[in-house]
């Protein structure tokens, strides 16, 4: 979901200098006494969230390539019937080995001039557009449009302070703190705070480096993790990045916004916060690194039905709040890695929550009020004030032989309150051939053949194992 300094080769953005040694800045800038480069003075490829790589074999004078392959294989101890998992933003099918993400792209830079593209194909192509509910509003069919690109932007670099970096269309978010691309991250699957939060903004941003320490980034999107606006204004926050040595980094995200499809009077604020630190290194030890990361979300929604706090009946309290902790130890030389980490969220009105894909469910259907749970409650229901309790666990060892692949093995625990996650009977309808097939439009009611409904089978709790190949150059 998210890098700490977005495209990190390119958009650390060098005011001037290194593009003049490329021959490619104008006269003007070359010329200029070139500020120091953000976040320049130190090895920063330990903080979660960015690439670890320190080289780029596809640089060309005016390009930076990059090429991504993410392939896992997942074992869900509930074994659905289905094959699908549900409850995450990056692990979707059990017992099958599959491609998360490939992609292909890079930065392009020409005198001031700027841009990047990322394209996806893969899971993330189908899973990532169908967590946004504002596409169904008004004609174009804006996830098909986007669903192959995670990154595309284009932008202006100002020579002013340590520079200036003005950019649009679609860029990656920083809520949540670990990266859209999990080879960038100490683990597989995040911690719900970041795993439910968005992974990309659809909108403008400006990069402001203040010092080579210090960036403050405003922005205005479409929205929430979204290609359109869910109502008739768009959202804004920012971000202010401090590094103030080599060891420590702060980030503070902001985000206020209307993301209630067909109900404007509902705002949301939220605010994420992280600290990492890196308490040791000694390269030539057994232990060569060893780095934790702090992150702690709140916001709410208020007006339109609900409230902040101190609800009501007719206006039910309605809120996030939540944190993740991870420890990292690297050892010889950094080919192993190790991480111990997990975390919980509290959601009441479940807005911020996955909609598990019960029936092809997405955000925009959500799951029929008429499906049930065997006890009678509805499978997944998100009115005013609805509970939702989660919290998680994860131990990931890593092998990497060289920086730009890892090998990745991973056990996760996940709980939650209500019935959630794909037990083995699975989520989606068998359609009396021994397949599963969705039936119907999406997440709705369905039929068995004695005329009773059928039922999605949902555990309150998930055991997962995780074996990745991934591939960054």
């Amino acid at each position: 979901m998210r890098y700490l300094i977005p495209c990190f080769l390119l958009c650390a953005l060098v005011p001037g200098s290194a593009w003049a040694d490329a021959d490619l800045s104008s006269p003007a800038t070359a010329t200029t006494a070139a500020a120091a480069e953000p976040f320049a003075f130190g090895d920063f490829t330990w903080v979660p969230g960015n690439s670890r790589t320190h080289l780029s074999p596809l640089t060309g004078p005016a390009f930076v390539g990059e090429f991504r392959i993410d392939a896992p294989w997942h074992y869900n101890a509930n074994a659905p019937v289905d094959h699908t998992i549900s409850g995450s933003s990056e692990v979707f099918r059990h017992g099958e080995l599959q491609v998360t993400q490939i992609g292909a792209g890079g930065d392009f830079h020409y005198g001031n001039a700027h841009g990047r593209l990322m394209t996806q194909f893969g899971m993330y192509s189908e899973t990532t557009a169908r967590n946004d509910a504002s596409a169904a509003r008004g004609q174009w069919q804006l996830d098909n449009a986007y669903r192959y690109v995670s990154e595309a932007y284009g932008g202006y670099h100002f020579d002013v302070l340590n520079g200036i970096n003005i950019q649009a269309v679609i860029f990656m978010s920083y809520i949540g703190l670990w990266s859209y691309y999990n080879a960038d991250n100490w683990t597989y699957q995040p911690s719900y705070v970041s795993s439910n939060t968005p992974w990309f903004f659809n909108g403008v941003r400006a990069q402001i480096f203040l010092t080579d320490k210090l960036k403050i980034e405003p922005w205005l999107v479409n929205g929430w993790q979204s290609y359109g606006t869910f109502n008739n204004s768009p959202g804004a926050g920012g971000q202010i990045l401090w590094r103030p040595t080599s060891y420590l980094s702060f980030v503070s995200n902001n985000y206020y916004g209307a993301d209630t499809l067909g109900n404007p009077d509902r705002k949301r604020w939220h605010t994420d916060d992280s600290m990492m630190v890196k308490y040791y290194e000694n390269k030539g030890g057994f232990i060569s690194k060893a780095a934790m990361s702090l992150t702690v979300d709140a916001g709410c929604e208020t007006g339109g039905g609900v409230s902040c706090m101190n609800g009501t009946a007719a206006a039910p309290s309605q809120y996030f709040v939540g944190f993740m902790a991870y420890n990292r130890l690297w050892f010889n030389n950094d080919h192993f890695g190790l991480t111990l980490g997990g975390g919980a969220i509290k959601n009441p009105g479940r807005y911020l929550v996955l909609v598990p894909p019960i029936n092809g469910a997405t955000a925009y259907s959500g799951v029929s009020p008429n499906i049930k749970n065997p006890d009678g409650s509805t499978a997944f229901s998100a009115n005013p004030g609805d509970p939702f309790t989660a919290w998680d666990t994860q131990v990931t060892f890593d092998w990497m032989p060289v920086e730009f692949v890892t090998f990745r093995l991973e056990y996760n625990h996940r709980a939650a309150s209500i019935p959630y996650f794909s037990g083995h009977g699975g989520v989606t309808p068998p359609n009396g051939s021994g397949s599963y097939v969705n039936q119907g439009s999406a997440g709705s009611e369905v039929k068995n053949p004695d005329g009773t409904s059928w039922m999605p089978d949902l555990s309150k709790t998930e055991d997962r194992a995780t074996l990745a190949l991934m591939l960054k150059l």
